[in-house]
């Protein structure tokens, strides 16, 4: 059985993927009906394995231009040989430039400020402010031993060849040049002064290197491919190369192409990557999502309705894709199944209206950043203004990215422009609707729960609470106490504080049938299981879970509330029946059948649950125990969930042991608010009043008389 189970959920997300793309191809791409000419292009899939219907050798003019290609870039590039002009009139730039130098350096009568604007008249030599004022200030001797150095370094590197792509590494080796007999300063002041003069001396000759390059490519001989008859040009499923096009036009075996089937190849790679990242994120964040088939449908068919109407709203239209209520995808799923697969599913969707759009980069981001600020503005959605927030949200997004795009378009006129943010912001309010509206079609179908749901199923006027009350008072108080314990610790944990809250609620809703036999709602101490076997006094007790079950199947209760019925006491055992038929059984030698004792169960499938065994039984035997002192709570809460995790009642739902301790502590601050020490008053004196006898005659509080 668990090989099968384990098969099908290893099965079961390709097979609907593969559904979904074969939907999503047929919607992206209109069918022409049946083709079996071969019509295909660069980029496609083979469709078969397409062979040769002949021998023959044809001139391969795409492989003929690759060779010449390759021919033409094997010639470097030719350069002449070096200029001794150019490196003698650098030298004598040089010398010129330092004598200028000497002249500004030796006027005395100027002043260091005057210098330097009197150096700023080297138009060929540019230096910076510092070395001005070193160069300046540097002392004669020091000067005459750093102008020779310069001259010495010019000459030794412009008596090589310098070409203009070795310029860098030239003026990088500069610094090693310079002697070390030079300071730091001196030496960078020296260096600075040679990279000014430093130019190629070895010029590209670009009419040898095409001449070449022109001789190289003539070279080439023209290159033949051959095929023999039954020869495979390409193997199904390989995609097309504009090779094997040209063998299949050089052996007649292509129809003219359709247009239509210019966009087949992305459209498929589109929906495979979709597919293929979904289902992947599933698997590894969500597995057990594969099982929830409700969950499973409403994603898939929700995306492919909003898919069928991007087509016929989003394609070479000017205005409407900007309408279009991408958003809504996003929202109906955040607030149905979780806001992390809300953000996942609109980022893919995204990939189809890329290609709906032809790429129109406005569009794509449009529909991206909408949707996402959506989904993170609705929050839990447990408000009907939560959705008009979101709307607005995403009407300022929408209009942002108009903006951003649009506002310096040259293309778009101050009306154009009005109109795009017109409907960006209707955009917005459309999207809010729609999710709004989506919620009530759509939940009850598809079994989801949302918090507007579990917010209108908290009222305390829901027509099983108000039986509950009526019923069993002791029970709904229990309840609310359970309620108020599982929901603190629920949002210390990060749980849905709301599923929990709503779940502890009706949780006993089964104790209604028969209330007089569970000790809540018991009085004056009679107690109908004193009179009763072992096994039917258990059987009392466990059949409050299935009629809680029953019930809520009557009242459409969801069916998140209806595992929380079932789940709440797991697979626990009615020990104080089961303990008493272990003696009774003793005693006549008898065999006692634990699973006579059992609740059905299954064991907690989710934290929320989880949380509702927990503070069930917290509350229970504190109420029972009455404890006095936070020590006392402490070791009551503790022993509950110890004794569930022995059971292994807590194994199958998503629980860690911090976050057990978190909800420990949770626990024993609420009940601590319940079991507070009070302080005890000293006696009143006893006063005696006349009995009132005649009710009707009497006065009411307030000093007027009671009505008749």
């Amino acid at each position: 059985m668990t090989t099968n189970n384990s098969s099908w959920y290893t099965s079961t997300p390709w097979i609907v993927g593969g559904i979904f793309s074969l939907i999503a191809l047929a919607l992206i791409i209109v069918p022409i009906g049946e083709n079996t000419e071969l019509d295909v292009q660069i980029g496609d899939p083979a469709p078969f394995d397409i062979v040769a219907p002949r021998s023959q050798t044809y001139v391969s003019a795409l492989q003929t231009e690759n060779a010449k290609v390759a021919a033409e870039k094997a010639v470097p590039r030719i350069y002449d040989p070096p200029d001794t002009r150019v490196s003698r009139q650098q030298i004598s730039s040089a010398k010129a430039a330092i004598a200028f130098i000497d002249l500004t350096r030796s006027n005395k009568l100027a002043t260091t400020h005057q210098k330097q604007q009197e150096l700023t008249k080297l138009g060929s030599v540019s230096i910076d402010d510092d070395l001005q004022i070193q160069l300046i200030q540097i002392e004669d001797g020091r000067w005459t031993v750093v102008k020779e150095e310069i001259i010495r370094v010019i000459e030794n590197i412009m008596s090589e060849p310098i070409q203009e792509d070795q310029m860098k590494q030239i003026r990088q080796r500069i610094p090693v040049l310079i002697s070390v007999e030079l300071s730091i300063e001196e030496a960078e002041l020296a260096a600075m002064l040679v990279q000014q003069f430093i130019v190629p001396n070895s010029l590209f000759n670009e009419v040898a290197t095409n001449k070449a390059r022109d001789a190289s490519v003539d070279a080439v001989e023209p290159v033949e491919q051959a095929f023999a008859q039954g020869q495979t040009i390409i193997a199904r499923g390989n995609v097309i190369s504009a090779q094997d096009l040209e063998a299949m036009t050089a052996l007649n075996m292509l129809e003219p192409q359709r247009s239509l089937l210019e966009r087949y190849f992305p459209s498929f790679t589109a929906i495979i990557l979709v597919v293929a990242t979904m289902t992947l994120y599933l698997q590894r964040t969500q597995p057990g999502f594969f099982y929830r088939t409700r969950h499973l449908l409403f994603v898939v068919l929700l995306s492919l309705i909003f898919l069928f109407a991007a087509q016929f709203v989003i394609p070479q239209r000017l205005v409407l894709p900007f309408l279009f209520p991408a958003a809504t995808l996003g929202m109906l799923i955040a607030v149905g199944l979780g806001t992390e697969l809300g953000l996942i599913v609109s980022t893919l969707f995204v990939v189809f209206i890329a290609i709906i759009s032809d790429g129109r980069i406005e569009i794509v981001i449009y529909h991206l950043v909408g949707p996402m600020v959506a989904i993170l503005s609705l929050g839990k959605a447990e408000r009907v203004n939560s959705f008009l927030l979101a709307g607005l949200a995403t009407a300022a997004a929408n209009s942002a990215v108009i903006i951003a795009f649009r506002f310096n378009d040259p293309t778009i006129d101050i009306l154009g422009l009005s109109t795009l943010l017109g409907a960006s912001i209707a955009n917005g309010a459309i999207s809010g609707a729609l999710t709004l509206t989506g919620l009530f079609l759509l939940g009850y179908v598809f079994d989801i729960t949302t918090s507007l749901q579990l917010v209108e199923l908290s009222r305390p006027n829901h027509p099983l609470l108000v039986r509950l009350l009526r019923t069993a008072p002791g029970t709904y108080q229990h309840s609310l106490h359970v309620a108020n314990l599982a929901e603190q610790a629920a949002r210390n944990i990060g749980a849905n504080t709301m599923l929990v809250r709503v779940s502890a609620l009706f949780h006993d809703i089964g104790k209604t049938t028969n209330p007089e036999y569970f000790v809540e709602n018991q009085v004056g101490g009679r107690n109908p299981h004193t009179n009763m076997d072992p096994q039917s006094s258990s059987n009392v007790i466990v059949a409050h879970v299935t009629d809680g079950d029953t019930m809520a199947k009557k009242h459409r209760l969801p069916t998140v509330i209806r595992d929380a019925i079932l789940e709440h006491h797991g697979t626990t055992v009615t020990r104080y029946q089961y303990d008493n038929a272990i003696s009774m059984a003793e005693e006549n030698d008898e065999q006692v059948d634990i699973s006579q004792y059992t609740y059905p169960g299954p064991k907690p499938q989710s934290p929320e649950t989880a949380l509702l065994m927990l503070a069930d039984g917290c509350e229970a035997k504190t109420k029972a125990d009455n404890p006095s002192t936070t020590e006392e709570i402490d070791q009551i809460v503790r022993f509950i969930i110890n004794r569930r995790l022995k059971q292994g009642q807590l194994d199958e739902c998503d629980l860690s042991l911090t976050d057990l301790g978190k909800v420990r502590e949770s626990f024993v601050t609420t009940l601590r608010g319940y079991y507070h020490n009070r302080l005890k008053y000293p006696p009143e004196p006893v006063i005696e009043e006349p009995l009132v006898e005649n009710l009707d005659q009497s006065s009411d509080i307030h000093g007027t008389k009671t009505s008749e």
